[in-house]
């Protein structure tokens, strides 16, 4: 997982020095989304990488009865990770990542209900790792790092650390 979850500072890395436009502008979260997106396919070639991506092959992705993680969709049931690192056609799922402003004001636990069922493994698309990163407009804000359908701290710390060494993230 450390692999991976370095690939993706790298993309972190290339996203802070490259896009300060939209970061200074304070644009929306889509364009965070989008612009973060290509800094990662770039480090992870041989996946794709999609934006607010609902499928696992041809099948919508959706939640189990009674979830309590609200969606998009007219039915109220598929799932739209914001950013999803996988194979389209196997289908196999490895990152989802949710995207948060840290002028965002809404509660987090969308975001953290969303990725605690993203990587269920007991669900049919489950995501080997997810991550919840909170993007200021100079570092990331108390990154989340999630398995096996739950926080990660070890992990969470891991990632954290290595943001704050590289300056991504404050001390």
């Amino acid at each position: 997982m450390h692999s991976e979850l370095n690939r993706l500072i790298s993309a972190l890395q290339e996203f802070y020095a490259r896009e300060r436009f939209i970061l200074d502008r304070d644009l929306g979260e889509r364009a965070l989304t989008h612009r973060l997106s290509v800094h990662l396919e770039r480090n992870f070639l041989g996946w794709d990488v999609d934006c607010d991506y609902n499928r696992l092959g041809d099948r919508a992705m959706l939640l189990p009865r009674g979830s309590i993680v609200s969606t998009d969709d007219e039915l109220g049931k598929s799932i739209y990770p914001d950013i999803v690192v996988h194979k389209r056609a196997v289908p196999d799922n490895l990152l989802a990542i949710e995207v948060r402003k840290a002028s965002n004001h809404q509660p987090l636990a969308h975001d953290r209900h969303k990725l605690m069922a993203l990587t269920d493994p007991h669900l049919w698309f489950a995501y080997w790792i997810g991550v919840l990163v909170i993007l200021d407009r100079r570092s990331v804000i108390t990154p989340e790092v999630y398995v096996g359908a739950r926080i990660d701290p070890p992990l969470s710390a891991w990632f954290a650390g290595r943001l704050q060494q590289l300056g991504l993230a404050a001390g």
